[in-house]
């Protein structure tokens, strides 16, 4: 689906019907990648499932975009215009900060915010990066020119998680408007607020070496209806990695959003 925001074409896919849950995924993919992790965790959920591309990525537009702030003033106008109501909100990594920055901004828009490994203003404490699991025939399946990626992105390299990089994350690589993300991204900073009193899920991975999980810990205090797992076993890639873990979390976060 296609919206027009001022000079922005947004880009979403839906799946389900019901109160709207809204992803928005990590910096240099596309939809896809939550999608794919999301959809099998999420399918009886009894939600309409909104998975959008961010500006400059996928097939979501960024003329016009200056910055960071830019993306949450056209996510804002995104949910008022889609949602009908106020929405349960997922982000991940780079997704998780402009969430952040939607909630601080737009309250009245989100009854429910869920952060998976976000990133931050500045990153703070990340771990060395630690392989958890390393099968023979990881790369199998992979082109060579993929392998990098995967091991920047996972520490469980199974046969299993290289599907998944190879047909929902390279794709969106691939897809990218590199002059638009470099203005964008060069202003990062964005308002966050000071926290968030709905119902809020804080995941981290124990081995995430790109954003680590000490600033995900340090949330905990900023948002009173929060729960928080940080999750041995898994690094940026959690929700790939762990889905056994992630979803109960996801489903309790969902019943407590109401």
């Amino acid at each position: 689906m296609e919206t027009r925001i001022g000079a922005v074409t947004v880009h979403s896919v839906e799946h389900g019907s019901g109160p709207p849950l809204v992803t928005l995924h990590g910096a240099g993919v596309d939809h896809r990648d939550v999608e794919a992790a999301l959809e099998p965790l999420l399918q009886d959920s009894g939600l309409r499932r909104i998975h959008v591309d961010l500006p400059g990525m996928g097939r979501t537009t960024a003329e016009g975009l200056t910055g960071n702030d830019d993306v949450v003033t056209v996510l804002g106008a995104f949910l008022e215009r889609m949602a009908g109501g106020p929405v349960l909100l997922l982000g991940h990594s780079y997704g998780g900060y402009l969430a952040r920055g939607l909630v601080a901004r737009r309250p009245h828009l989100v009854r429910g915010l869920a952060l998976v490994c976000p990133a931050a203003e500045r990153t703070g404490e990340v771990p060395d990066p630690q392989v958890v699991r390393q099968d023979d025939d990881a790369y199998d399946e992979l082109d060579a020119d993929q392998r990098a990626g995967f091991d920047d992105y996972f520490v469980v390299r199974t046969r299993t998680t290289a599907r998944r990089h190879r047909d929902s994350v390279v794709p969106g690589m691939a897809v990218q408007d590199e002059v638009a993300l470099e203005r964008v991204l060069a202003r990062w900073p964005v308002d966050v607020g000071t926290g968030s009193e709905v119902p809020t899920l804080l995941l981290a991975g124990r081995q995430d070496s790109v954003v680590g999980s000490a600033d995900t810990v340090a949330l905990l205090g900023r948002h009173p209806r929060a729960t928080l797992a940080v999750v041995d076993g898994a690094g940026h890639a959690l929700l790939h990695e762990r889905p056994e873990v992630a979803g109960p979390l996801l489903a309790d976060w969902v019943a407590r959003a109401g």
